[in-house]
């Protein structure tokens, strides 16, 4: 179980991205993170894995304070938090297979991981994983040589080899086709429901957030004014959400700023 109390972000410009927010993933929950840009979104799933060091509150995973560890420590926790990105973060000129043993870099000694040498139970495990998304026949393809939505698989992949206690899920499906979109979201809930996963999906697409979210936590201004159920956003809860201009002009938030640089900052960590 995910905990967040009362967590804030302040920056060194005085701006704060988050305000006391305050909620509770239960395991097997998916829950969609909805908003404007800059409502803080992604500042709240950056505090959650500590790539941005939050001001002040806690982030319970189980019961570890993650806000609280120190930088050895956090290093073993983020082995605990699979990370699924927008722009999939593949090395593309590994094979299949090797990206989603890179899920186990954080559990492998140095020279394992630099000669790319896996255990052999890892090995099986990936194989089982690209089976279970639909990837079996590619396992020895090049990344590059993949569609988005088969890169995104991978990308998922790699996040279970991890055998997470979290799931964190930035824009999943923002480079993505609507019918391989809905694929994507699908394959999500499966795996999290599969394995009991709590996961945070960041998601500017409310319609397809509507349809596959267990719930819906909707940020304004960095502070929570909605929480719970997607039967529930109706016009009002979008206005408070997003504005009443806004949301009436498109239906939907501008595709956010693409986040590489935290990216290669959270991979770099968890294969420390």
């Amino acid at each position: 179980m995910l905990e967040l109390q009362r967590l804030t972000k302040t920056y060194a410009t005085g701006d704060t991205a988050l305000r006391e927010v305050s909620l509770a993933v239960p395991r097997g929950q998916v829950v969609g993170l909805i908003g404007p840009s800059g409502a803080g979104k992604s500042t709240l799933i950056r505090c959650i894995n500590r790539l941005v060091a939050p001001s002040g509150g806690r982030i319970l995973l189980g019961d570890v304070d993650l806000a609280a560890v120190g930088r050895a420590e956090l290093r073993r926790q983020r082995r605990r938090i699979g990370m699924i990105f927008q722009e999939y973060a593949l090395v593309e000129r590994l094979t299949v297979m090797e990206n989603v043993l890179s899920g186990r870099l954080g559990y492998v000694p140095f020279w394992r991981s630099f000669t790319r040498r896996f255990p052999g139970r890892d090995i099986e495990n990936a194989y089982r994983l690209l089976d279970r998304v639909g990837l079996l026949a590619h396992a020895d393809k090049r990344a590059d040589a993949l569609s988005g939505g088969q890169r995104q698989r991978v990308g998922i992949a790699r996040a279970l080899a991890q055998e997470p206690a979290l799931l964190l899920v930035d824009e999943p499906t923002a480079s993505l086709d609507p019918k391989t979109s809905r694929q994507i979201m699908r394959l999500i809930l499966e795996v999290c429901e599969e394995r009991d996963l709590p996961a945070i999906v960041n998601i500017h697409d409310v319609p397809l957030a509507q349809q596959f979210m267990h719930r819906l936590v909707g940020l304004h201004a960095g502070e929570v004014v909605f929480d719970g159920a997607t039967t529930a956003l109706d016009e009002t809860v979008l206005a408070t959400i997003y504005g009443a201009e806004d949301w009436a002009s498109s239906g939907r938030e501008p595709a956010p700023e693409r986040e590489s640089e935290d990216t290669e900052r959270h991979l770099a960590e968890v294969g420390r």
